[in-house]
C-alpha cells in the first residue's frame, strides 16, 4: 500500500513516493553528488518542480518562488492526484493576477529534503532503502545550491524575480547573497538573515516532540506498520508551531474561551481553540513526513546568511537585487522588527513592505491583495531598470 493511501489510519510518512500519481510535478535529477556545507556528500539527487507560462527566448521573464516549511511545489492548482492541499499561494499564481503565466515563467522547487518528490530522508538510498537517520544534515545554503543547478537545467542564467516567505524567504536571501548576478528583484517576506534565539528555542520544542514519539525509532520509522509512525509527535509539532503562526488577538477573537461544540472541558473535553489545534496537527501527518520535518527544521535554525562571509552586514552587501523586506505587523514568530533591520542592511535601500494582518505569521500566506500588490510595483521596477519587454 502507498504510503500515502490510507486514510482510516495515519500514515507513517505522507511522503510521495515512486508510484504516486506525478500530478503537475516535473523532474530535475541530478548523478552529480552534491557537496554539503557541513562536510557530507550527496551522491546525486531529485528535485519535483512546477512550471507556469512560457519562457521567454532569453529566459529573462523567469520567476522563482520558494514555499515554506512544510509547503512544496504546489503553488497554484486545485487539488487532485499527487497533490493533496489546494495551491498554497493560488491567489498569486494565475491569469490577470501579480504571477501571470501569460507573461511570466514561473518556476517553483520542492526544496531539497523535502517529500512530495524531492530528495528527502523518505526517499530511496543509493542502497535500495530509505535514507531516514542516514540522511545527511542541511542547510538552507545547500537547498539553494540545488536550486541554481536547477536553473542551470532550465537555461536561467538569472531570474527576474525570486521570493519566499518564512523558509521560502531564508532561501531567497541566501540566492540573493550566494548568486547576486542571478537575481535581479528580490521579496524576502516574513524572515530574517539569521534565526534568533526565540525561533531556535520554538523549533526545539517541536523537534523534541518528534524524536520523543516511540514511532520515531531513530528516523528510522519507514517500514512500520501503518498507525504506527511518529504521528504523534508530528502533530504536537505541528501544534506548537501553529500557535507561532498566528496571532494572539487572532486566537482570542475567534475562540475565546468556547469549548469545542458538543464537548465541555470541565467535564475532559475540549476548548475550541484545541479542537483547532488538532485538526491542523491532523492534516499535516496526513500530508508530511516527521523526517522531512526534522531536516528542513534543523535547516532553519542554522540559517545565517554571514556565516563565513565576515558576518550578516558584510554579506547582505553582496545583493544587487531591486530589493523589497515585507513583515506582517501581527508577526510573533518573525516580527516586523526584522525585516526593519534586514531592509536597513540591504544596499540600494531596499523597500520595506508591511502587511496589515490580524493572522500573524501566516500573513503572508492568507493577506494574497497586499502581497501582489507588492511583488506588481516590484516587478515594475525591475522591468523598468532591465529594460525588459516581458
Amino acid at each position: 500500500m502507498s504510503l500515502t493511501a490510507a486514510r482510516g489510519r495515519h500514515p507513517v510518512s505522507a511522503a510521495w513516493r515512486d508510484g504516486d500519481p506525478q500530478g503537475r510535478r516535473q523532474w530535475f535529477v541530478s548523478a552529480k553528488p552534491l557537496g554539503l556545507a557541513r562536510g557530507r556528500v550527496l551522491p546525486g539527487y531529485r528535485l519535483a518542480y512546477e512550471t507556469w507560462g512560457t519562457p521567454a527566448p532569453d529566459r529573462s521573464n523567469a520567476v522563482l518562488v520558494l514555499h515554506a516549511l512544510t509547503g512544496d511545489s504546489h503553488v497554484a492548482g486545485p487539488a487532485g492526484p499527487g497533490h493533496p492541499m489546494a495551491g498554497w499561494w493560488d491567489g498569486l499564481v494565475g491569469p490577470g493576477r501579480a504571477l501571470d503565466p501569460a507573461e511570466l515563467f514561473i518556476v517553483a522547487p520542492n526544496a531539497l529534503g523535502g517529500c512530495q518528490g524531492s530528495t528527502g530522508p523518505a526517499s530511496t538510498a543509493p542502497d535500495a532503502l530509505p535514507w531516514g537517520s542516514r540522511f545527511p544534515a542541511l542547510t538552507v545554503r545547500d537547498l539553494v545550491t540545488a536550486e541554481a543547478a536547477l536553473a542551470d537545467h532550465l537555461g536561467i542564467a538569472s531570474w527576474a524575480l525570486v521570493v519566499g516567505g518564512s523558509m521560502g524567504g531564508m532561501r531567497a536571501l541566501e540566492w540573493a547573497v550566494s548568486y547576486p548576478a542571478r537575481v535581479r528583484g528580490l521579496a524576502v517576506l516574513a524572515t530574517a538573515a539569521q534565526t534568533s534565539a526565540d525561533q531556535i528555542a520554538w523549533t526545539s520544542a517541536q523537534l523534541a516532540a518528534i524524536r520523543g514519539d516511540r514511532g520515531w525509532r531513530g528516523g528510522d520509522y519507514y517500514f512500520a506498520p501503518e498507525g504506527d509512525g511518529p504521528h504523534r509527535g508530528l502533530g504536537m509539532a505541528r501544534r506548537i508551531a501553529h500557535v507561532t503562526y498566528r496571532s494572539e488577538p487572532e486566537l482570542a477573537a475567534r475562540f475565546g474561551r468556547s469549548p469545542q461544540p458538543g464537548e465541555d472541558p470541565w467535564a475532559g473535553g475540549r476548548f475550541a481553540v484545541e479542537s483547532y489545534l488538532d485538526h491542523h496537527a491532523g492534516k499535516l501527518v496526513r500530508r508530511f513526513d516527521a523526517g522531512s520535518y526534522v531536516v528542513l527544521s534543523e535547516a532553519m535554525n542554522l540559517h545565517d546568511v554571514g556565516r563565513g562571509r565576515g558576518g550578516v552586514q558584510q554579506a547582505l552587501r553582496r545583493i544587487t537585487a531591486t530589493t523589497v523586506v515585507a513583515g506582517v505587523d501581527s508577526d510573533r514568530l518573525y516580527p516586523l522588527e526584522q525585516q526593519e533591520l534586514l531592509a536597513a542592511d540591504i544596499p540600494g535601500a531596499a523597500r520595506l513592505g508591511v502587511l496589515s494582518s490580524a493572522h500573524g505569521h501566516d500573513g503572508f500566506l492568507v493577506e494574497v491583495d497586499q502581497v501582489a500588490a507588492l511583488l506588481t510595483d516590484l516587478l515594475g521596477a525591475v522591468r523598468t531598470a532591465g529594460g525588459a519587454t516581458w
